[in-house]
């Protein structure tokens, strides 16, 4: 029997694709409620309201909350929800600016509650490996790709391009916040160059230069765009001072080493999302990393900014 009744705020195609399924097979979450759907048919039987607070008074036994609209608003929405007392789940990232984060795991501490920060890459298999691979190495060499189409995974969605939005960042904290987990030292952004639609506010591409602060850091660059057609580039590779080399592709789905065969974990991201929730629920406990974006706050910060033609959906 669930033990947390669960809404869905923001009912669009990632929580129809990933939050539904995944709540339906943790046996500790039940989904009572949506709102915000945009059109979009809640589940069969599942009611749907108008707002949040629509929401919060119709389902009076409400526990926690999962809060998938656009980041603008995560953190009005998260503070609504902690003072209702919901223990809540962010997707990334999770709020519309760092001082935010830092805000809701304010809020969730003083009411007593939990907020889970969400990145989903980290809970691939194959970075999990990763990360236990280079554990107590030294970094020598990193190259991030991180290459798709925005047509194709987010028509005609105009506010991932408007200030606010992150642009490019949408899919790139993906990459950075697999950095954060495989990382055997803290990395840093040491410059970027920033390219940005002449008709946009938000960047449609990014290259990147980190640091870790060590003087055996080599060529530790990033390269992310959202232009690319055809198949899509997601890897991260990594070389470290003892000679290990490894690489996540298909966004940390894949793992490969050299003479080994590549090592592919089970589809399970959400899943494992919720499986971590339900034991941070049952602990009582917080979990808001926030450094995946604050590496995305420091590229703004340091970036130079270059115009590039017009983009159009």
């Amino acid at each position: 029997m669930a033990k947390y009744k669960i809404g869905i705020i923001g009912f669009g195609k990632i929580a129809r694709d990933q939050h539904v399924p995944a709540i339906a097979a943790t046996p500790e979450f039940q989904l009572a409620a949506v709102c915000n759907s945009g059109g979009g048919s809640p589940p069969d039987g599942v009611p749907s309201f108008d707002g949040y607070d629509a929401m919060l008074k119709g389902v009076a036994d409400l526990d926690v909350v999962s809060i998938c609209t656009p980041p603008g608003p995560r953190r009005s929405i998260a503070a609504a929800c902690l003072a209702a007392g919901k223990d809540v789940l962010l997707e990334k990232p999770p709020a519309g600016t760092v001082t935010e984060v830092a805000d809701i795991a304010h809020r969730a501490d003083a009411a007593g509650k939990v907020a889970f920060a969400t990145y989903h890459a980290q809970h691939n298999a194959a970075v999990k490996r990763a990360a236990d691979m280079l554990a107590g190495k030294t970094l020598k060499s990193l190259r991030v790709t991180w290459k798709e189409d925005l047509r194709r995974w987010h028509p005609g969605q105009d506010w991932i391009m408007a200030a606010g939005g992150f642009g490019i960042f949408d899919p790139g904290i993906n990459a950075l916040s697999i950095l954060t987990r495989i990382l055997p030292q803290p990395v840093f952004i040491s410059a970027a160059e920033l390219f940005f639609p002449a008709n946009r506010e938000a960047p449609i591409a990014a290259n990147l230069t980190f640091g870790t602060g060590l003087a055996t850091d080599g060529q530790l660059v990033g390269e992310l765009d959202w232009r690319q057609t055809g198949p899509q580039t997601w890897s991260v590779d990594v070389e470290t001072t003892d000679g290990t080399k490894l690489t996540l592709v298909d966004g940390g789905a894949q793992l490969q080493t050299a003479g080994e065969p590549p090592f592919v974990g089970p589809a399970d991201e959400y899943p494992d999302i919720y499986k971590e929730f339900a034991a941070l629920l049952a602990d009582g406990r917080s979990k808001v990393d926030a450094v995946p974006f604050q590496l995305v706050a420091d590229a703004f910060m340091l970036a130079k900014r270059t115009e590039v033609a017009a983009f159009d959906f």
